[in-house]
């Protein structure tokens, strides 16, 4: 199975990237996944179901650590894996 996951951290700030955005694109950016589209009102990525929810799992998780205070995120299902 794909799936497309696409996220927003919170607090914006639009002078300067927090932390926890910061964060937010090296883990989706580290995590081999296709189609990575990172940008400054959210970001998106595809892949595997075991690639896209391991990092998803690891974006929670560190940018909460980073300061994050919201976190919205969608996940579709785009069919099986290729």
């Amino acid at each position: 199975m794909r799936l497309r996951v696409e996220f927003t951290t919170e607090p914006f700030d639009l002078d300067e990237a927090p932390a926890h955005a910061l964060v937010a694109r090296e883990v989706i950016e580290a995590a081999g996944l296709d189609a990575v589209d990172v940008g400054p009102f959210g970001n998106t990525a595809e892949g595997s179901a075991d690639a896209v929810l391991t990092a998803l799992d690891t974006v929670l998780r560190r940018t909460l650590e980073a300061g994050a205070t919201r976190i919205s995120v969608q996940v579709n299902v785009l069919g099986e894996e290729r």
